[in-house]
Protein backbone atom coordinates (compact mmCIF):
# COMPACT_ATOMS: atom_id res chain seq x y z
CA UNK A 1 0.00 0.00 0.00
CA UNK A 2 1.41 3.32 -0.71
CA UNK A 3 -0.90 5.78 0.84
CA UNK A 4 -0.02 9.34 -0.89
CA UNK A 5 -3.01 11.66 0.02
CA UNK A 6 -2.54 13.61 3.48
CA UNK A 7 -5.97 13.26 4.83
CA UNK A 8 -7.32 16.59 6.54
CA UNK A 9 -10.18 15.33 8.94
CA UNK A 10 -10.15 12.83 11.51
CA UNK A 11 -12.96 11.03 12.86
CA UNK A 12 -14.04 10.01 16.18
CA UNK A 13 -17.23 7.86 16.85
CA UNK A 14 -17.90 7.01 20.31
CA UNK A 15 -20.75 4.72 21.70
CA UNK A 16 -23.48 6.41 23.69
CA UNK A 17 -26.24 4.57 23.92
CA UNK A 18 -26.92 0.75 23.82
CA UNK A 19 -26.08 -2.40 24.95
CA UNK A 20 -23.50 -5.32 24.01
CA UNK A 21 -26.50 -7.82 24.59
CA UNK A 22 -28.29 -5.51 21.91
CA UNK A 23 -25.87 -5.35 19.22
CA UNK A 24 -24.86 -7.88 17.09
CA UNK A 25 -20.83 -7.18 17.91
CA UNK A 26 -21.46 -6.44 20.79
CA UNK A 27 -20.55 -2.65 21.17
CA UNK A 28 -21.17 -0.69 24.45
CA UNK A 29 -21.19 2.89 25.73
CA UNK A 30 -17.93 4.07 26.02
CA UNK A 31 -16.52 2.15 22.90
CA UNK A 32 -14.46 4.34 20.55
CA UNK A 33 -13.32 4.46 17.06
CA UNK A 34 -11.08 6.56 15.69
CA UNK A 35 -10.48 7.14 11.51
CA UNK A 36 -9.47 9.35 8.76
CA UNK A 37 -10.54 7.68 5.70
CA UNK A 38 -10.65 4.33 5.98
CA UNK A 39 -13.29 1.57 7.96
CA UNK A 40 -12.17 1.63 11.52
CA UNK A 41 -11.43 -2.37 12.94
CA UNK A 42 -13.93 -3.32 14.34
CA UNK A 43 -16.81 -1.20 12.95
CA UNK A 44 -20.05 -2.52 12.01
CA UNK A 45 -19.84 -2.08 8.22
CA UNK A 46 -23.66 -1.36 7.90
CA UNK A 47 -23.31 1.43 9.98
CA UNK A 48 -19.89 2.79 8.39
CA UNK A 49 -21.89 3.06 5.15
CA UNK A 50 -24.49 5.87 6.74
CA UNK A 51 -21.10 7.21 8.80
CA UNK A 52 -19.25 7.65 5.93
CA UNK A 53 -21.77 9.81 4.10
CA UNK A 54 -20.99 12.12 6.84
CA UNK A 55 -18.02 12.10 6.65
CA UNK A 56 -17.74 12.94 3.25
CA UNK A 57 -20.35 15.91 4.41
CA UNK A 58 -17.42 17.58 6.63
CA UNK A 59 -14.45 16.69 3.93
CA UNK A 60 -16.53 18.55 1.09
CA UNK A 61 -16.80 21.91 3.37
CA UNK A 62 -20.59 20.97 4.62
CA UNK A 63 -21.04 21.16 8.24
CA UNK A 64 -23.85 19.16 10.53
CA UNK A 65 -25.61 23.25 11.31
CA UNK A 66 -27.63 22.50 8.24
CA UNK A 67 -28.61 19.60 9.96
CA UNK A 68 -30.31 21.12 12.71
CA UNK A 69 -26.86 20.23 15.26
CA UNK A 70 -25.79 22.93 17.28
CA UNK A 71 -21.98 22.15 16.74
CA UNK A 72 -20.57 22.32 13.33
CA UNK A 73 -18.61 19.05 13.63
CA UNK A 74 -20.01 17.25 16.48
CA UNK A 75 -23.58 14.50 15.93
CA UNK A 76 -25.67 12.27 17.34
CA UNK A 77 -26.42 9.56 14.94
CA UNK A 78 -28.28 5.58 15.43
CA UNK A 79 -27.02 2.76 14.09
CA UNK A 80 -28.85 1.20 10.94
CA UNK A 81 -30.59 -1.49 13.28
CA UNK A 82 -31.32 1.16 15.61
CA UNK A 83 -30.17 -0.81 18.85
CA UNK A 84 -27.24 1.52 19.39
CA UNK A 85 -26.85 5.33 19.85
CA UNK A 86 -23.05 7.28 18.57
CA UNK A 87 -21.94 10.55 18.49
CA UNK A 88 -19.76 11.82 15.67
CA UNK A 89 -17.02 14.36 16.07
CA UNK A 90 -14.54 15.83 13.38
CA UNK A 91 -11.16 17.25 14.02
CA UNK A 92 -9.19 19.30 11.34
CA UNK A 93 -5.85 17.40 11.00
CA UNK A 94 -2.26 17.96 8.97
CA UNK A 95 -3.33 21.91 8.55
CA UNK A 96 -0.35 24.47 7.96
CA UNK A 97 -0.04 27.51 10.36
CA UNK A 98 -3.43 28.79 8.35
CA UNK A 99 -5.34 26.16 8.85
CA UNK A 100 -5.24 25.84 5.35
CA UNK A 101 -4.75 21.57 4.55
CA UNK A 102 -1.24 20.22 3.85
CA UNK A 103 -0.79 19.28 0.49
CA UNK A 104 -0.77 15.90 -1.01
CA UNK A 105 2.52 13.52 -1.30
CA UNK A 106 3.38 12.03 -4.44
CA UNK A 107 1.17 9.71 -6.59
CA UNK A 108 2.33 6.93 -7.90
CA UNK A 109 2.79 5.91 -10.90
CA UNK A 110 0.96 2.87 -12.01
Amino acid sequence: MRQWVTEDWEFELTVTEGKAGHCRLGFEKGDRFVFRYGCPAGMCPKTMQQIYTWCEVIRCGGDFTYRGCPQKYEMDIGCTDGCIGFHLRAYPVNRDENGKPLPNGVRPED
